[in-house]
């Protein structure tokens, strides 16, 4: 069953990391419902793409170019959507990077950084841009795109760097659920197992260096060892942005077919 088209009529979305992959699933999902989207990534060519197309299929979106991790440039996007829409209703904390994956001894503290700086500090300045916003607009929705990675998974080698910004994703939404329910703000980490994105051939490895996945055959039991599709996280993502989910904060919810029952 689809989503209603106007279940988010009148609602602001501001999504990071939606020029491609989960995020652009988001912002697809979510301007199909009705709301107001702010496609925002660090790649300009795919925000107003995305940004276009769901113009052209009748939705109201706007591009940003914003680098998560540079404070200046997130509190820049905020004010622009402050100023065009006057309101903020659903914030995506979903931007992230897979970084380099390394035993930890090998790792670099450059390359520690690079992958804190974009998947933990990237989400904590969103939320602190977004938060004022959605205060004036008398609350809303936070959703952070956390990971079985680190949440759920830790037998995948070499994802120190990963599974730490992952797991702090979840404290951070945790943290700020108790505190903004006084705001009628809900806070929810989504936490996805395998998806087909793009995000699972950009990581960098250390070559040679670490050791691969050992899992069943038929790792995830829904689909037969098939990942799952952006689609199927955007409609979860959907159903916390909305009111159907007004009662639900402090939620950790794991989207994953069922990949992590089997994993040690």
């Amino acid at each position: 069953m689809n989503p209603p088209p106007d279940s988010l009529a009148g609602k602001v979305a501001f999504i990071t990391g939606a020029g491609s992959g989960l995020g652009e699933a988001m912002a697809r999902q979510l301007a199909a419902c009705g709301a107001r989207v702010a496609v925002v990534d660090r790649v300009d060519e795919r925000t107003t793409r995305v940004a276009a197309e769901i113009t052209a299929a009748g939705g109201t979106a706007r591009a940003l170019t914003v680098d998560v991790s540079v404070p200046e440039q997130v509190e820049a996007a905020m004010r622009e959507i402050a100023q065009t829409w006057g309101r903020l209703d659903i914030l995506c904390a979903n931007a992230g990077t897979n970084g380099v994956w390394a035993p930890v001894d090998d790792l670099t503290a450059q390359e520690w950084d690079e992958t804190l700086d974009v998947n933990l500090k990237g989400t904590f300045l969103v939320m602190r841009a977004g938060v004022p916003l959605m205060k004036q607009s008398g609350g809303g929705s936070i959703i952070i795109t956390s990971s079985v990675v680190g949440t759920r998974s830790f037998s995948i080698g070499g994802a120190s760097a990963y599974a730490a910004s992952k797991a702090g994703q979840v404290a951070l939404g945790l943290s700020a659920a108790l505190e903004l329910a006084r705001h009628h703000i809900r806070v929810n980490i989504i936490c996805p197992g395998a998806i087909k994105t793009g995000m699972r051939t950009n990581r960098r490895n250390t070559t040679g260096l670490v050791p691969p996945l050992h899992m069943p055959e038929g790792s995830v039991p829904l689909t037969p060892g098939g990942a799952g599709k952006p689609e199927q996280v955007a409609k979860l993502v959907w159903f916390l942005a909305s009111d159907l989910s007004d009662h639900i904060t402090g939620a950790e919810i794991l989207i994953d077919g069922g990949q992590t029952l089997l994993m040690g």
